[in-house]
């Protein structure tokens, strides 16, 4: 038993209290004494107080008890009053109690104190809030990506984009969006996610916050290079053969050292074969150009995809059925895996386009493969169409990897490189992504993502 001096102490008071009222209506019935019936009573009322004030003292020790731990003061030390102190294992066990709340709120800041150092020496910043915008907690990342101390309600943040607030509370959770602020006259590129959680009884939102914008002028900046080199080098295939041609040209019909003009009579039949041969190249090269200005304008100029319902399975089989005499001819087998159910919604002339483009490259990079396969897949996943084309050719070389998606560029003899560009831009405005995995001599698979 806890406490059996208090158990004792309360039997002893009421057997007290007992004997006093048998004693007070003894007197009354058998002795009627004024005095003593006056002794009786005050017996009585004695045992009656000191039993009440016994009962509030441990009730009164109860109360300090929780009180001190609904106060947060759970490092209290109950001290017994002296070695016969009724309550000596019950304050014992108050003090062991105390220590394990102790140890447990310490281990609770020691970890709070943790998490939140990490939280606010990220880079990303973070900011939760309930679903009327206010703001709970706001880290140190994103308080320097906007240069503010305190948010208390997230329309503070749509003095940096008008709507702000409103754009933030519509995001999708776990969905990646990409906006831009405009903070002391300068444009911040943030990548923004949300995530939903319940924190008792309170919905609570998370965004996190990423200043992007360092990395989009790096990739800019890499993606103009590529471009320009690419260009550079387009443009300089053609220029160059122009220009000394030209030059020849003008050798036969010009003395370079007087720069008098041959005249007519003295040019020869060679002469003249030979200069339309030579125009007949320059003009060539000329439509090359022209044509490459009009790739570029193709790349440049995608419009708005039409979406409609389509039958992948039926897609893919018309994409086989365009290249049947050719894969005929090169001995190429195709399989396709595809469940007659499944559809997407998308643009069936682009798409098909994209198909085309890839099925073309696949067939090209098993010429001269005696096995060549192609596989045509399709799956349908929970929020997304999945459709791949492999083969099993020559794969793509690592050297040239980095470069498959910029415009312009090719290892193909008489290739346009705009192809698989065009392809991932179509893709992209569909919603979706285009990739690929390739091991050299095994496989090259490209996968869209819809």
């Amino acid at each position: 038993m806890v406490c059996r001096q208090y158990y004792v102490s309360i039997v002893m008071r009421v057997l007290f209290l007992a004997l006093s009222c048998l004693l007070f209506f003894y007197i009354i019935f058998r002795i009627p004494n004024y005095s003593m019936i006056f002794l009786a009573a005050a017996m009585v009322v004695y045992s009656i107080v000191s039993l009440v004030r016994y009962l509030n003292k441990i009730n009164q020790k109860l109360e300090n008890f929780f009180l001190s731990h609904l106060s947060g003061e759970v490092n209290y030390t109950y001290v017994p009053v002296g070695r016969s102190d009724e309550f000596n294992k019950l304050y014992s066990y108050f003090n062991q109690i105390n220590q394990k709340l102790e140890k447990a709120r310490i281990e609770n800041e020691i970890r709070n104190n943790y998490f939140k150092t990490i939280v606010d020496q990220t880079s990303i910043g973070l900011i939760s809030f309930t679903g009327d915008g206010r703001v709970e907690f706001i880290n140190d990342a994103a308080k320097r990506i906007f240069k503010v101390f305190v948010v208390g309600n997230l329309k503070k943040l749509d003095i940096f984009h008008e709507g702000f607030s409103e754009f933030i509370l519509r995001l999708e959770p776990q969905k990646l969006e990409l906006t831009s602020v405009v903070v002391d006259g300068e444009t911040v590129q943030l990548s923004i996610k949300k995530v939903d959680f319940k924190a008792g009884d309170k919905h609570i939102h998370l965004i996190s916050l990423q200043n992007i914008k360092a990395e989009l002028d790096q990739k800019e900046m890499e993606s103009w290079q590529k471009l320009i080199r690419v260009l550079t080098h387009e443009i300089m295939n053609s220029i160059t053969p122009i220009t000394s041609l030209v030059n020849t040209i003008s050798r036969i019909f010009k003395n370079r050292e007087t720069g008098d003009i041959t005249k007519p009579e003295h040019t020869t039949s060679q002469a003249i074969e030979k200069t339309v041969k030579m125009l007949d190249i320059v003009e060539g090269r000329g439509a090359g150009l022209v044509q490459f200005v009009n790739n570029y304008r193709d790349l440049t100029k995608l419009s708005k995809p039409q979406l409609m319902l389509i039958n992948v399975n039926n897609l893919l089989l018309n994409v086989q059925l365009l290249f049947a005499e050719q894969l005929k001819e090169q001995n190429i087998r195709v399989l396709i895996s595809c469940h007659r159910t499944i559809h997407i919604q998308a643009d069936r002339k682009l798409l098909e386009q994209v198909l085309i483009n890839l099925f073309k490259n696949a067939m090209e990079a098993c010429t001269g493969r005696q096995d060549s396969l192609i596989k045509l897949s399709a799956l349908s996943g929970q929020d997304k169409t999945i459709i791949e084309v492999e083969d099993n050719g020559y794969g793509i070389p690592p050297v040239v990897a980095e470069n498959m998606f910029v415009p312009f560029f090719t290892t193909k003899e008489k290739g346009s490189g705009i192809g698989l560009s065009l392809s991932r831009q179509i893709i992209r405005l569909h919603g979706g992504s285009l990739n690929y995995y390739s091991v050299p001599g095994q496989k090259t698979i490209f996968t869209i993502k819809i």
